[in-house]
């Protein structure tokens, strides 16, 4: 409870912070005496393996993600000169799955009056004629936040190295009157429709929450539309706005243009004031050119999201290779600024990716791109093993701090199921994690995980299902508790939890983990809930790490399967 009151007014705190400061670095906490102390060495206890960081330094919002001419194209905020925001430029690295990645010479930095103060995130467009365009935000010297254009400087480099600002067309976009000029940034990947582009650019209007919308004949002269794409009240800035198309059915993913009887659409925003990314399933009205979510989807705080964890300021694009669409998202450090310095760096990227519409048609489904994989060393098995009140059984013989783990629990009775209270709230799972962790007994649960536990768990980061019982229906709460998960104090440590759709017909439930040191990234139900932890274990660490399958509920749970893979280091050339 004291947590998720913590969590509150920190998060009121930052609200009318942003509200009342209006300065455009409101998304950052600034520190000029550290935004350019060179990182003298690197501590690499709790860097992570497998997830996507660059060997040193700060780093935030996934920017641009795409596929041209055989290669994926990555770029992100990276400060160049510390560990902590500012600096900022967009960093550049390469691949050919996602995994192994080189990285380049920074593709896009302050240079003109039009980005002076910062190059902020945005997104590229795949031009007809094979040619990709960025569209990104600038600061200019009076501190206003302006849509700018990049394209390549030699479409004949397969890596496209360096990319140029047209001359004389930028800034593409400029606030107009009634716009927020402090708050109006992140321009999206643009669409085709009746002869002209489309972007959305994210913004507020006192507090209310604005996809404002933009059209284009030949992606450079864009003007306003009347009326936004879509806007909700008091949701705050809208930042990293995403509007995407999905299939009603299959995992096919879908270019940005495309429309259809058998599309539904997704609209993301990235809320300022909660620091989470939320997004709504809906119907986009192109006669009208409005987006409206569809009944089951709420705006705002109480709405769907991607990740119940720590994962923000994401963006998709569409990989025309394997016709998918591929989601990344920045995941920040827990600890404190002071400790980032220390250490060198901060920030890493989420796993990417897939998503596609749960068949129900409510809700995205999420799971790691199938190329992670490779990486995948020793495996050992668990079959059939019951696990009774009380059990922790360790899950040997593989390197527990940098794994992949895959298991279905299998449920016998749900006779004893806890009865959900008619006090808790079905829209605050973190609430009710909290208040329940994962050592109160229930009836059936908490069973799951415990990730980076030391030997006599004096630490542990659990993550595990509790089920309930309402009049109607099993409420199904997937939790990830760092509380347990460090010795250390001074510490972010939040029980991030979310609710979980699913059907227990079958009585099964599975729960993938991907541990990599200092991160512990799960999918509940097979992408359904996923769930983000960042955690810094004391004792829980390289080979001192453990992992236990746990049950501390009074009715047995049986693991029907579990799968764990050692995890290799991808290739990496910096």
């Amino acid at each position: 409870m004291a947590v998720s009151k913590l969590l509150s007014l920190t998060l009121f705190i930052t609200f009318l912070c942003a509200v009342n400061n209006g300065r455009v670095e409101a998304t950052h906490e600034i520190y000029p005496q550290f935004q350019s102390l060179s990182a003298v060495s690197v501590h690499q206890l709790h860097r992570t393996a497998f997830h996507f960081q660059p060997p040193k330094n700060w780093i935030n919002d996934p920017n641009a993600p795409m596929y041209y001419n055989g290669i994926y194209h990555f770029f992100y905020q990276y400060n160049p000169k510390g560990a902590v925001w500012g600096n900022i430029v967009w960093a550049h690295s390469v691949s050919k799955d996602m995994i192994n990645w080189k990285a380049l010479e920074p593709a896009i930095y302050p240079s003109h009056r039009f980005d002076r103060k910062g190059a902020w995130s945005g997104s590229a467009t795949i031009l007809p004629g094979n040619k990709p365009v960025i569209l990104y935000t600038g600061v200019d010297p009076n501190d206003r936040q302006v849509q700018n254009s990049a394209v390549p400087a030699n479409l004949s480099d397969p890596y496209l190295r360096k990319w140029i600002k047209p001359a004389g067309l930028n800034p593409v976009v400029d606030p107009e009157a009634g716009v927020n000029a402090s708050a109006f940034r992140d321009p999206t990947t643009a669409w085709w429709l009746s002869g002209h582009w489309r972007m959305v650019v994210g913004s507020k209007r006192n507090h209310r929450g604005m996809a404002y919308l933009y059209r284009s004949r030949d992606f450079i002269h864009w003007i306003k539309a009347k009326h936004p794409l879509h806007s909700a009240p008091r949701t705050g800035m809208w930042e990293c706005p995403d509007f995407y198309p999905i299939l009603l059915s299959g995992k096919q993913g879908l270019d940005t243009s495309v429309l259809g009887k058998q599309v539904k659409h997704i609209l993301k925003v990235s809320l300022d004031v909660t620091r989470y990314d939320y997004y709504t399933v809906g119907t986009y009205l192109t006669d009208e050119d409005r987006y409206v979510p569809d009944n089951t989807s709420i705006d705002g705080w109480a709405g769907l999201r991607y990740d119940y964890g720590n994962f923000y300021a994401s963006k998709t694009f569409f990989d025309p290779a394997k016709k998918r669409r591929i989601l990344w998202g920045w995941v920040n450090e827990s600890d404190t600024t002071s400790e980032d310095v220390r250490k060198g760096w901060a920030g890493i990227q989420a796993i990417p990716r897939i998503v596609w519409l749960d068949p129900n048609q409510r809700q995205l489904m999420q799971w790691p791109i199938q190329e992670l994989e490779t990486l995948r060393g020793t495996n050992v098995k668990m079959n059939h093993q019951m696990l009774k009140t009380g059990d922790h059984i360790e899950v040997k013989g593989i390197s527990a701090a940098q794994a992949d783990v895959d298991v279905t629990f299998y449920i016998p009775s749900l006779d004893k199921v806890e009865a959900f209270n008619l006090g808790w709230s079905l829209t605050d799972a973190q609430l009710l994690c909290a208040k329940k962790g994962s050592k109160v007994q229930g009836g059936i649960g908490p069973f799951g995980l415990l990730a980076l536990a030391s030997e006599n768990l004096e630490e542990y980061t659990p993550v595990f299902f509790r089920i309930f019982k309402s009049s109607q229906k099993h409420i199904v709460l997937l939790c990830s508790d760092a509380r347990s998960s460090s010795l250390k104090d001074g510490l972010y440590k939040p029980s991030f939890a979310g609710f979980v759709d699913v059907d227990l017909t079958d009585k099964k439930l599975s729960l993938r983990s991907l541990i990599d040191h200092s991160v512990v990234e799960s999918f509940g139900a097979g992408g359904k809930t996923c769930i983000t932890s960042r955690v810094y274990p004391t004792l829980a660490v390289l080979e001192n790490a453990h992992l236990y399958a746990f049950n501390n509920g009074t009715e047995t749970i049986i693991v029907e399967n579990l799968n764990a893979w050692s995890m290799k280091k991808p290739l990496r050339m910096n």
